[in-house]
């Protein structure tokens, strides 16, 4: 064979090899997972990373989504761990019906969540919850009990209502409400603007900014007006608890996380100066190591 077909040949299989191969920093896929709930709804959730890894399941906030944990399932958190996310009822591609009574139902929100635990196969995984998952979260260990979790992560999330301990950006909830599309879009904006203290690239907050605006109007205001306090629930746990917070949080205060930690024994409260709400986002590196730390922890034997 001549030189000039052995380098033919040669760039033809370096070019498929290449093209079979992920590029450096892309993005690592996920595994769709199908979850019906016991109340008869689909629920979209994604596996990612290391199937043999503990168990992490991420729980957004009011109008958020899965995606909103795009710094940790492509990150080295979903190389050691088996990482699940999920898109809560009413939000990205998961159903939406829009009675109200669908989002009051605590047991419901406690059943989504073992739902996705178990079609994802998960034994004892930790919960992250960020803002309102504070309160799903509430609900499965009201109604489950936390002998099926290892532990929980509460993302500037709150387990009680606190008027007092909530920020100025709130004030924007009741616009996000309006069926008139631009006062919607305009509130939500603004609203998502200052769930950051450190902003998002130009490219996240337009990712952001739509899979906010897959919420409808009628499922926010489902979502709005429901009661929390787990204070008694919560003072019971017996589980590792990590309590994570931004200090520039403009949705809920640092109290609030002062609060949370001061009610669970033995709860760590770790509070990031110079960040806002999304502590995960703003400050991925710091947030993952300590996830990850907590996640190992809370696994070891007794």
């Amino acid at each position: 064979m001549s030189a000039h077909r052995l380098f033919a040949l040669g760039a033809a299989t370096a070019l498929f090899v290449a093209m079979s191969l992920p590029c450096l920093g892309q993005e690592l896929k996920n595994k769709p997972l199908a979850v019906t709930t016991p109340d008869g709804l689909t629920i979209s959730a994604q596996e990612w990373g290391n199937p043999n890894g503990l168990g992490i399941v991420f729980i957004h906030g009011f109008s958020q989504s899965n995606l909103s944990w795009m710094r940790q399932t492509n990150s080295d958190l979903a190389r050691e761990f088996h990482i699940v996310t999920y898109d809560l009822r009413g939000h990205g591609n998961s159903d939406k019906p829009l009675d109200a009574a669908r989002y009051h139902d605590g047991k419901a929100w406690a059943d989504e969540v073992q739902s996705v635990i178990d079609a994802a196969g998960l034994k004892r995984p930790v919960l992250v919850g960020w803002s309102y998952a504070g309160r799903v979260i509430s609900d499965y260990v009201t109604n489950r009990g936390a002998n099926g979790i290892s532990g929980i992560d509460f993302v500037d999330a709150s387990i009680k209502f606190i008027p007092e301990f909530v920020g100025d950006n709130l004030k924007n909830l009741p616009l996000m409400v309006s069926e008139d599309m631009l006062t919607n879009i305009t509130a939500t904006r603004t609203f998502l603007h200052g769930c950051f203290s450190k902003q998002p690239s130009a490219d996240d907050f337009e990712t952001m900014l739509a899979f906010n605006m897959m919420v409808p109007p009628k499922v926010r205001a489902g979502l709005s007006g429901r009661p929390l306090d787990a204070t008694a629930v919560m003072s019971e746990l017996t589980i590792p608890v990590l309590v994570t917070q931004g200090a520039e949080d403009r949705n809920a205060k640092v109290d609030t996380a002062k609060y949370t930690a001061s009610v669970i024994p033995g709860a760590k409260l770790s509070i990031y100066d110079g960040i806002g709400h999304s502590p995960f986002y703003e400050d991925a590196p710091r947030f993952n190591r300590e996830l990850a730390a907590f996640v190992r922890m809370a696994n070891k034997p007794n």
